[in-house]
């Protein structure tokens, strides 16, 4: 049986794939795998959810809620809010568990739900497998004054963006940025949490519609937002994602500042600081040689995962350390955040402009960027992606020109049905060669049946 939950919850097309029943199903199972954990221990269980502006998020929240409900859990409403914010409610608010609906940088059609345990953090693959097999089971249903109670909690957007704001010890002020909200989750929060640390925000993609999130805007189409920055003359920009886990930036000149050197710029503030734990910052293993050339220069350690924010945190949760994240931007400050939050890393990255007085392209030039090409081929039977012996001699064959000038990453998305070939070459078009060949091959060995 194929597994529900991806590296970042369970995912699909909204009404085909992840339906209402499927919605209600999920809560119901996982209300009662953390009873019997010992999560709701003593006290009644407490939810909240949050959603992002798909419209289809509206009937799966309900779905969500009447299963939580039916399970004897109460529930908070929080609203639109980023995924990020859900993780910081579900703490603060002392909540058992948080609940946030959105498929992230897809495309809205789709949607998405992720499950946060006690404190704001992402559940053990182990819980996420107990809540599969827990799914449309026999169970005594509560009547009565045993069902969850639903009420709405209205002070979700304020409470947020202070605590973003508190996070950051150095006003804003004198900083023209532009954020790109990509009509999702944050096109309240983040202008709000910006021009309530002092910076004067252009806000584009802000107006969300229920169908228009990431739609040729965010982190995912960064053209509007390097388009907007050029014409207000901001001295930054920053571009979210559907949820605003992400976030990556764009200079003064308009030139793309990715993940990798955001996490470069807050690692060297974080160390300058004397804050770096471990003087070791994590990233997985798509990050740019640049980044751990500029890191090892800087004498930075660099600890290597599997991509995917979950194998981020969980290397940082074992080891103690508090800076992680992803090229695409999925930064991770675990002195403030239990996942990655886009909001909190622009603010980051605006107060080490404003403490230093560098513009962004400077701070970002701390590395260079190995030409990097990525090609997604999708329509393939992914799972057969490490197991091909034609692939992997093709793989081999196209390691061995390259040498030590460069490298190969092949890998299964796990939120979609594709294969990724990532390649690092001395030039661009050697790059693009290699991944092209190899994405051919990639088809060729791993298409699908048509029956």
């Amino acid at each position: 049986m194929t597994r529900l939950f991806g590296t970042d919850g369970v995912r699909g097309l909204a009404n085909a794939t992840l339906t209402a029943e499927l919605a209600l199903d999920l809560s119901v199972a996982a209300a009662h795998v953390l009873a019997d954990l010992g999560e709701f221990a003593g006290h009644r269980p407490r939810a909240v959810v949050g959603r992002d502006t798909r419209i289809s998020g509206q009937f799966l929240e309900a779905a969500v809620v009447a299963g939580l409900a039916s399970a004897g859990v109460d529930v908070q409403l929080l609203g639109v809010i980023p995924t990020p914010g859900v993780a910081h409610l579900t703490d603060s608010l002392g909540a058992d568990l948080g609940v946030m609906l959105s498929a992230s940088h897809n495309p809205m059609p789709d949607n998405g739900i992720k499950f946060l345990a006690r404190g704001g953090r992402k559940l053990d693959d182990s819980i996420e497998v107990a809540i599969e097999k827990r799914m449309r089971e026999e169970w005594q249903r509560p009547t009565g004054g045993g069902v969850g109670r639903v009420t709405s909690y209205d002070a979700a957007v304020a409470d947020y963006a202070a605590h973003l704001v508190g996070t950051i010890h150095r006003p804003l002020a004198g900083i023209k940025v532009v954020l790109d909200c990509a009509a999702g989750a944050a096109s309240v929060v983040g202008p709000k949490a910006l021009r309530d640390a002092g910076a004067e925000v252009v806000a584009i993609h802000a107006e969300p519609d229920g169908l228009n999130i990431n739609d040729n805007c965010g982190s995912t189409h960064l053209e509007s937002l390097q388009a907007a920055v050029i014409e207000h003359g901001a001295d930054a920009g920053f571009g979210l994602d559907g949820d605003s886990d992400r976030c990556l930036g764009v200079d003064h000149e308009g030139e793309v500042v990715d993940g990798d050197q955001i996490l470069a710029i807050l690692a060297l503030a974080l160390h300058d600081e004397g804050a770096l734990v471990k003087d070791t910052v994590v990233a997985t293993v798509m990050s740019n040689l640049g980044f751990v050339n500029a890191m090892k220069q800087a004498g930075l350690g660099v600890r290597q995962t599997k991509v995917g924010d979950r194998y981020v945190l969980e290397a940082m949760r074992v080891s103690g350390y508090n800076l992680g994240g992803e090229q695409s931007g999925h930064v991770i400050l675990s002195d403030h955040a239990t996942t990655g939050d886009g909001i909190l890393t622009a603010l980051k990255v605006l107060e080490r402009m404003a403490g230093t007085g560098q513009s962004l392209q400077s701070l970002a030039s701390v590395m260079t960027r190995l030409p990097q090409v990525l090609v997604n081929v999708p329509g393939v039977d992914k799972s057969r992606a490490d197991d091909d012996a034609v692939l992997a001699a093709a793989v081999a064959e196209e390691e061995a020109t390259l040498g030590d000038t460069g490298r190969i990453l092949l890998r299964p998305s796990g939120t979609e049905p594709l294969v990724r070939v990532m390649v690092e070459a001395p030039t661009a078009e050697v790059a693009q060669g290699v991944a092209d060949r190899l994405a051919g091959v990639v088809k060729a060995q791993l298409a699908l049946d048509p029956a």
